[in-house]
C-alpha cells in the first residue's frame, strides 16, 4: 500500500512569522514598495499584512456552516456579508462546485532517540510494498544509519521502534519500524494530525480528529486539510443539490510545499514542490456539462484550483493524474476557473498570491482590509470568501 503526501518535499518551517505586540507579521522586513504597480505585484512585500492574533481561529464553530462568508463579486467589485450556510441562494442552477476528497493522514510522528532519550519529531512522507517509508525527522544532533527512535502514542501508554536505515540527500530518512504493524496501522495507533503551527502550536486534540478532515474525504494522502472544503455539511451539500448546483470531486493531496514559505522578493523566482492530484473522467464529464449549460465552474479552495488549472493546460477536457507544481502568480490565465471559495490566508503566502491573482489585486487587498475590520476568523479553522 501507497501512501503518498508528496512526490518531492523538505522539512520545512511552514510559516515564519512571529507575533509582535499582538499582531501577526512577516519576519522579514519589508522593503520599499514599488511605485510602478507592475513590478510590485510581483514583489513579496506587496503581499504583508498586519493581522491581531486573536482573528486567527484556534477551534472551528460548532456548526461548519455558520462560519461567515464574505461574497466577492469581481466585475462590480462589490462585497457583501454572509454565512456559509446561504450558499444555495448565493450560487445559482446550473453551477458546479469542484470539491477535494483528499483525506487527511495522521502524519506526525513524535517520540524520542532510543539511545539517548533526546526529543524527536518526524512526519511520515511515504511508504511502498517493501514496509520501507521515508520520513522527515527533526531532533538535537546528528543521526547515524543504524539508530534508532521510539514512537509515543498520544497518551505514552504504548511504544514502537522505528530504525534508521539511511538519510537521503533531501535530509529525509528511509526507515523501518520493527512492529508487525502495516504503515497505515501504525499511523492510527501512533500518528497525529498534523496541525498547522498557529492552531494551538501544532497541538491536536481528540476533536481535531473529525474537525480537520472534510465530510466528504475519501482518499487518504494529505498532511493539510483543503481548508475551504472544511466549511461544508452533508445537509448543506443535499440543500445545494437542491438548488440544482451541481457537485464533483477531485483529488490533490496537499503536501507542505503548497505552505513552503516565499524566500524571495521577486515571487517569479519561487519554486514550488509537487503535489500528487488526479481528475477523472466522471469530474470532466461533469466540467463539460457545466460549460454547456452556461453554468459557473467554482472551486472550492486553492487546492482544487491548481489541480483544474493544471489539467486545463495539460490535458484540456481529458482526465489526467500526475504531479503539479503550478504556482498561480500574477500573469496567470485562469483557463478553468469562473469562482473560487477558499479561507483567508498567511501574510506573504502563495496562497494569498493565487487569491488575488484570480479576484484581482487591489479588489482582494481590500477585501482583507474589510475582513480585518469586520473581525473575520482567519485560517484553517476560520471563515471563508466566496469569489465570483
Amino acid at each position: 500500500m501507497v501512501v503518498e503526501t508528496s512526490r518531492n518535499i523538505s522539512f520545512l518551517i511552514l510559516f515564519q512569522a512571529v507575533y509582535r505586540e499582538g499582531k501577526l507579521v512577516s519576519d522579514h522586513a519589508a522593503p520599499p514598495k514599488p511605485t510602478d504597480q507592475t513590478n510590485a505585484v510581483n514583489r513579496l512585500s506587496h503581499y504583508d499584512f498586519e493581522l491581531p492574533k486573536d482573528l486567527i481561529a484556534q477551534v472551528p464553530l460548532p456548526h461548519r456552516d455558520d462560519s461567515r462568508l464574505m461574497v466577492v463579486q469581481r466585475t462590480t467589485e462589490t462585497i457583501e456579508h454572509c454565512h456559509v450556510r446561504d450558499l444555495p441562494q448565493i450560487l445559482r442552477a446550473g453551477d458546479l462546485l469542484v470539491l477535494n476528497d483528499t483525506r487527511v493522514i495522521p502524519a506526525k510522528l513524535v517520540g524520542f532517540r532510543t539511545a539517548t532519550g533526546g526529543r524527536w519529531h518526524g512526519l511520515f512522507v511515504t511508504t511502498d510494498d517493501s514496509g520501507i517509508a521515508r520520513v522527515l525527522g527533526k531532533t538535537r544532533g546528528k543521526m547515524a544509519p543504524g539508530d534508532a527512535v521510539t514512537l509515543q502514542d498520544r497518551e505514552g501508554a504504548d511504544t514502537c521502534t522505528l530504525r534508521m536505515i539511511n538519510q537521503l540527500d533531501d535530509g529525509s530518512w528511509l526507515v523501518l519500524p520493527e512492529s508487525e504493524l502495516s504503515w497505515p496501522q501504525l499511523l492510527d495507533k501512533f500518528g497525529r494530525i498534523p496541525l498547522p503551527h498557529y492552531i494551538r502550536d501544532g497541538n491536536m486534540t481528540d476533536a481535531d480528529r473529525k474537525d480537520y478532515q472534510t465530510v466528504f474525504a475519501s482518499k487518504p494522502g494529505s498532511v493539510a486539510a483543503p481548508t475551504a472544503g472544511l466549511h461544508f455539511t452533508k445537509e448543506l451539500i443535499s440543500r445545494l443539490v437542491d438548488a440544482g448546483v451541481a457537485i464533483t470531486r477531485v483529488t490533490l493531496h496537499v503536501g507542505l510545499g503548497t505552505f513552503k514559505p516565499i524566500t524571495v522578493e521577486e515571487i517569479s523566482s519561487h519554486c514550488m514542490h509537487g503535489e500528487w492530484g488526479s481528475v477523472d473522467e466522471k469530474a470532466v464529464a461533469e466540467m463539460q456539462r457545466c460549460r454547456e449549460r452556461g453554468g459557473r465552474l467554482i472551486a472550492v479552495g486553492t487546492t482544487a484550483t491548481r489541480l483544474l488549472e493544471t489539467q486545463a493546460q495539460r490535458a484540456p477536457h481529458l482526465p489526467w493524474q500526475g504531479s503539479t507544481d503550478l504556482f498561480i502568480k500574477p500573469g496567470h490565465q485562469f483557463q478553468a476557473l469562473q469562482g473560487l471559495m477558499t479561507n483567508f490566508h498567511l501574510p506573504r503566502s502563495t496562497l494569498l498570491v493565487l487569491v488575488r491573482t484570480f479576484g484581482g489585486d487591489e479588489l482582494i487587498r481590500r477585501a482583507y482590509e474589510m475582513a480585518v475590520n469586520e473581525r473575520y476568523r482567519f485560517f484553517s479553522y476560520g471563515d471563508a470568501m466566496l469569489i465570483i
